[in-house]
């Protein structure tokens, strides 16, 4: 298991972009026979990383904020670490409940766009298996990873959705679809609500999310509409592999600020010390264990849901990813005002 000091790491490491859309880095996308024809299969692409990126460009304050939440994130672990009882007392203790908006953009000509009420509800149902360690496949967890697979301790609560036709065909991720003027929704109560918009984001992208510290203006996750939801609860507009609401659950995560598992870097660091460090993003299903890094023991945290691999194959956060999570809602947190 990789060990470091947070707050040692150069700024630049921690928010450097990542390749996830640079096909030069990813993998090659797979092919299938279907029928006698070649399917080409696609890979998991989040944006979140680049999106970071850009608005660091586009903001040179956010640096300092980042910075000023990683301390923050330090501290807490800190004082955990010695004192566990922060966890269970105060406006951290037990589950914490988040509301969540949900406003799907569709394109007029293309109906299945606008997903259905039963699909969306579907997503809910996976998040909230997801962050409590009830999945059905949380069983599937390597021994070697059973001892910090974690409860994460949070629910999502369906507070709303609205619905909006449009003729955009894709919206790219410079967050058109969160802002009236450029014909998309503006998100509801952010402070307090987590808001997710459903709509086609174009590129290969799946889905991408704003980290903490951002604008409350363009706060919240965005999703391709055939990644929201799971094709084992609801019927629905799907793509698989990803049609089982594992994106979703991704870009939580760095709505929770957590990262990529890979550190977006060769060998690189999420900032997490009970994942093991690996080369790359992992795609597909890979067989376990996959040794990167020099980690000839176990290998990579590759089932993580930080990782790349398919919908089927991503069923754990670790306790260090829940530190991570936890910290930002604790007093002094960016998400603070989401604890009771």
């Amino acid at each position: 298991m990789k060990k470091f000091t947070v707050y040692a790491l150069t700024a630049g490491l921690i928010y450097s972009a990542s390749a996830c859309l640079d096909s030069s880095v990813n993998e090659p996308t797979a092919s299938s026979s279907l029928n006698g024809a070649r399917e080409e299969v696609p890979t998991r692409q989040c944006g979140s990383m680049d999106v970071l990126a850009q608005q660091l460009k586009n903001n040179p304050g956010l640096q300092r904020k980042l910075d000023d939440i990683e301390a923050h994130t330090s501290r807490f672990a800190l004082t955990l670490k010695t004192d566990p009882s922060v966890l269970s007392t105060g406006p951290l203790v037990g589950v914490l409940t988040i509301p969540v908006a949900v406003h799907v953009i569709y394109n007029s000509s293309i109906p299945q766009e606008n997903i259905s009420d039963a699909q969306i509800q579907s997503q809910i149902t996976v998040l909230n298996r997801d962050y409590s360690k009830t999945n059905t496949d949380i069983t599937k967890v390597p021994s070697a990873f059973a001892s910090v697979a974690s409860n994460m301790q949070f629910q999502f609560r369906l507070a709303s959705i609205d619905r909006k036709a449009s003729a955009m065909t894709s919206w790219g991720t410079s967050d058109a679809m969160k802002k009236t003027s450029y014909g998309g929704v503006a998100p509801i109560s952010p402070t307090t609500t987590l808001n997710i918009w459903i709509c086609n984001i174009g590129g290969g992208v799946l889905g991408y999310a704003q980290f903490p510290g951002g604008a409350a203006a363009t706060d919240g996750v965005v999703i391709g509409p055939k990644y929201f939801g799971s094709s084992s609860i609801a019927s629905g507009y799907y793509g698989a592999p990803f049609d089982k609401g594992r994106t979703a659950t991704h870009e939580i995560g760095h709505w929770l600020n957590l990262r990529h598992i890979w550190g977006d870097a060769s060998c690189g660091n999420d900032l997490v010390a009970d994942t093991p460090t690996q080369s790359t993003s992992n795609f597909g299903c890979p067989a376990f264990p996959r040794k990167t890094c020099g980690n000839t023991t176990s290998g990579d945290m590759f089932m993580n849901y930080m990782d790349y691999t398919d919908d089927l194959c991503m069923f754990m956060f670790s306790e260090g990813q829940k530190t991570r999570s936890r910290a930002i809602f604790s007093p002094g947190g960016p998400r603070a005002s989401f604890a009771p």
